[in-house]
């Protein structure tokens, strides 16, 4: 027995693969040679990056917008103007747009004609309204009060100039979150959904569908405990406490937040991730108790399209929204938008610590 578990300890454990992959073996071969021994870096025009090389070895990238939810003939379609025009190397950015290098000039421009032709845009460099990141919606996401990524579909048709043209003061980074826990993450101006009515319960099933103490623990304000109806135990909500997460939905799907009148859109401004310029922000409420209108969401849209309107006509080169912002003033910001100012947007949770102390040096 001894020399039987001596030998199993000798032989090594096969390693459990976790984190990001090696991405040289995903790299154009002239990006290896070249690694770290750029000399710079410019962009021929709207959506094409070209690299020079201190080798003098060149590379150009070319950005193609996509809508993220791709299915087999998006993604057959795709490669086949990628192995036709391009050489086979691609990835794509965090915000689902699909990069392509090549190593000839004399590629480029087929590259972006094919690409167009098959109704997907070449854009969302430099000064540009960027693709929109998003979360899952309705085709993934087990909490969503609205299909993230048809607001993105319906929002980028009228954006489409500003993506392919860099006519912006600086970058916009739009994002759209399915729920109020927001994994859409900050953003220049942020699409997000807003529950108002606590959720609705089926007592009938909440024994048999859900474990209660994990749904208790779920709750962020404590608002949830447990309850006996009808003789059956199940859960009950205190809604003087509760504030419409949905955060409960999950774990106990009987516990019903998404309503088609109640549930809304509320759109947000001013959140920024970088130290360029200025530190990290988190965004502002600016609009609230928008319809939640598939499948083209007008109202949102046409709040989004406005705030961008006036953002490129005031602000000046090089301010990102909530700089812009903060030079003019909150008050200035709803004149020139028109949007309407309540007691909503009034920043002053004392718990905060200055919005969170949302520069990377932390002060607690």
């Amino acid at each position: 027995m001894a020399q039987a578990t001596t030998e199993k300890a000798a032989t090594p454990r096969t390693p459990t693969e976790s984190g990001c992959p090696d991405p040289f073996q995903y790299m154009h071969p002239l990006m290896i040679r070249n690694f770290g021994n750029w000399a710079y870096h410019d962009r021929p025009r709207p959506g094409v990056l070209h690299h020079v090389a201190k080798s003098g070895d060149e590379i150009w990238t070319v950005r193609v917008g996509t809508q993220r939810q791709l299915g087999p003939y998006e993604i057959n379609l795709l490669c086949d103007i990628v192995d036709k025009y391009g050489e086979g190397y691609v990835h794509f950015t965090i915000r689902s747009n699909l990069e392509v290098m090549v190593s000839k000039k004399e590629q480029v421009e087929p590259l972006i004609k094919a690409f167009e032709e098959a109704g997907y845009p070449v854009g969302g460099t430099g000064n540009s309204v960027t693709m929109i990141s998003h979360t899952q919606g309705w085709l993934h996401c087990d909490i969503p009060g609205t299909d993230a990524s048809g607001v993105v579909k319906a929002l980028m048709d009228d954006l489409h100039d500003e993506f392919v043209k860099e006519d912006m003061p600086n970058r916009v980074h739009i994002t759209t979150s399915c729920c109020q826990i927001n994994c859409g993450g900050q953003g220049d101006i942020a699409i997000n959904v807003q529950h108002t009515k606590p959720p609705k319960i089926n007592h009938d099933i909440v024994a048999n569908l859900c474990e209660r103490p994990t749904v208790v623990a779920r709750c962020p304000v404590a608002a949830i405990r447990p309850a006996m109806v009808n003789g059956k135990p199940t859960l009950e909500v205190d809604e003087r406490k509760c504030m419409c997460c949905g955060a409960c939905y999950p774990p106990c799907p009987p516990m019903q937040i998404n309503d088609p009148e109640n549930s809304k859109i509320a759109i947000w401004v001013g959140g920024k991730n970088s130290n360029a310029r200025s530190k990290p922000t988190l965004h502002k409420l600016v609009a609230a108790g928008i319809p939640n209108n598939p499948p083209r969401w007008p109202e949102a849209a046409a709040i989004v399209t406005n705030i961008l309107r006036v953002y490129k006509k005031d602000a000046h080169a090089w301010e990102r929204v909530g700089e812009w912002v903060e030079r003019i003033g909150w008050p200035r910001f709803f004149e020139l938008t028109g949007l309407p100012f309540t007691k909503y947007h009034i920043d002053n949770w004392r718990g905060s610590r200055a919005s969170l102390n949302t520069s990377t040096h932390v002060r607690l």
